[in-house]
């Protein structure tokens, strides 16, 4: 059933690009879509792409979701043409967001309940977590326009040790080329980041922050088994200072505030998501916006499971010039003296273990 589906959209895509009506950005996704999952001649649907004429605007972040899902170098050329083309044409219509139909907001005092369990897992992640090693691999994307026109700059693979709390890192091929010299992850140059999933959950959640937190709404997380969890989802606000920046060229840091969205399990109270934006970074500070989003996932480790960094995701601003960052977490095993980790590129993340899916209620079991 999937392959006539995909042929039918192939057809209506095609007989819509020589009548000439216009397509829908959500008709074009789902064309894209569909061709990426059924394996389609990437040069095929990029000639169809070239075809389309839009109804509405067409955005960098709905291209680069497309590019994560699978679409090839030439479908994703056609599409930044795409951009450009539908520039002056009305956004496309916000996806409607609903919550899961069972599941009524917290009352106040089951919130404050929920909000302390979630708090405790979290100020306490790094003590309950083992010494192990995983391999971290980086995919470093640049766009000196500012139109988020993305290329990718390089690729690292990284040792990450994490032994008695603390983490280390050790570079072990840049590009796909094994590293013969001491090239250290400080020393990697361009944007980086280190050490966020703890540090950034303990900061958000550390009594002494202070955090302002707010009940926003339900979601839906794919789990381990493959079945959508319902989740709690927050929003926060860190007025103080507490996320530090390095603009590598000057030198300088600074460390400001933040805000955004923690996403956490109903019924483990473990925090699977968070998405976050700095705030009041200084006029004269070189870099002037950092966003993060940071996916974890359950992992087994020598029998157990514990909750461990899947993706994160780090974009920033200088000027016109825009890095992103996409760092995915492979191979995790329990650490040992001799333990290492395999060589090459790994595998690309599910999608759907990082999409959020709030319009599909989830069923309690009876």
């Amino acid at each position: 059933m999937a392959i006539v589906k995909c042929v039918c959209l192939l057809l209506a895509i095609s007989v819509a690009a020589r009548a000439q009506p216009a397509v829908s950005v959500d008709q074009l996704v789902s064309f894209v879509t569909s061709a990426v999952q059924s394996r389609q001649d990437d040069k095929k649907v990029a000639e169809k792409v070239q075809a389309v004429k839009l109804s509405n605007r067409l955005d960098g972040k709905t291209v680069q979701e497309l590019q994560r899902l699978g679409a090839g170098q030439k479908t994703v050329a056609a599409l930044q043409k795409l951009i450009e083309t539908s520039a002056s044409l009305p956004a496309a219509a916000p996806a409607p967001v609903s919550a899961p139909a069972e599941f009524p907001p917290p009352a106040p005092a089951e919130l404050k309940t929920i909000l302390a369990e979630i708090q405790e897992n979290a100020v306490n992640y790094t003590k309950n977590l083992p010494n192990y090693i995983c391999s971290q691999y980086t995919k470093r994307h640049i766009d000196p326009t500012g139109t988020e026109s993305w290329r990718l700059a390089d690729t690292v693979l990284e040792q990450l040790s994490f032994v008695d709390q603390k983490e280390n890192y050790k570079v072990m091929m840049v590009d796909d080329k094994m590293v013969t010299n001491n090239l250290t992850h400080e020393k990697l140059g361009g944007a980086k980041s280190s050490g966020e999933f703890g540090s950034i959950l303990h900061t958000i959640f550390d009594p002494e922050t202070q955090t302002e937190f707010t009940w926003e709404r339900w979601t839906s997380l794919r789990g381990q088994d493959g079945r959508l969890r319902p989740t709690y989802v927050f929003a926060f606000r860190v007025s103080q200072p507490r996320y530090s920046i390095l603009h590598e060229t000057s030198k300088r840091t600074v460390t400001v505030g933040f805000h955004g969205q923690v996403f956490a399990d109903r019924g483990t109270k473990a925090v699977m998501r968070v998405q976050m934006e700095c705030d009041g970074i200084p006029p004269d500070f070189p870099i002037q916006s950092v966003k993060l989003i940071l996916y974890y996932d359950i992992v087994d480790i020598a029998g157990q499971n514990f909750v461990l960094p899947l993706q994160s995701e780090v974009r920033s601003r200088e000027g016109k010039f825009l890095a992103w960052n996409e760092v995915s977490y492979h191979s995790y095993h329990k650490y040992s003296a001799d333990a290492s980790i395999s060589f090459g590129p790994p595998d690309e993340i599910p999608a759907e273990k990082l999409k959020e899916q709030p319009d599909k209620p989830v069923t309690k079991k009876k």
